[in-house]
C-alpha cells in the first residue's frame, strides 16, 4: 500500500480534500504530512502531475499584492507553495506554515514532481 494518496514515489504529493501535502522519497514518506490551504471557489487549484518550474526566496504575488516567501512554483501560471494562512483559501497556491514552506523550498529541486489529488 502507498504510504499517500499519490502514485509518485519522489516527490510532493497534496491531497485537496484532506488540505494535507507529504514529501516522498523512494516510495516513503520523509516529511509530512502538514496541513495546508488551496484555491478558493473561482480559483481551485489544478489537479494532475506537475514539475518544480523555478523557486523564489521572498517572491510577491503581483494580481493579489501580497508575500509568497518561500515559493517553490509548479505551474507555469504561478500556482506555488509558499508560506501562507492556514485558516483563508488560497487564489490557487498551496499555503504552508512557515517551517514546512521553507522545507520545501529547500527540499524540491526544479524537476522533481509534484502530484495533486482531489
Amino acid at each position: 500500500m502507498k504510504p499517500t494518496p499519490c502514485d509518485i514515489s519522489d516527490g510532493a504529493c497534496i491531497q485537496l480534500s484532506t488540505n494535507q501535502t507529504w514529501i516522498v522519497r523512494g516510495d516513503k514518506i520523509v516529511y509530512g504530512p502538514v496541513p495546508i490551504t488551496h484555491g478558493r471557489k473561482g480559483y481551485e487549484t489544478p489537479v494532475g502531475k506537475f514539475p518544480v518550474l523555478w523557486k523564489v526566496k521572498d517572491d510577491w504575488s503581483i494580481p493579489y499584492n501580497g508575500p509568497m516567501p518561500w515559493s517553490t512554483y509548479f505551474t507555469s501560471d504561478g500556482i506555488a507553495f509558499h508560506e501562507g494562512s492556514l485558516t483563508e483559501p488560497s487564489h490557487g497556491c498551496i499555503h504552508l506554515d512557515p517551517k514546512s514552506a521553507q522545507y520545501y523550498f529547500q527540499n524540491l529541486s526544479v524537476g522533481e514532481m509534484v502530484q495533486v489529488v482531489a
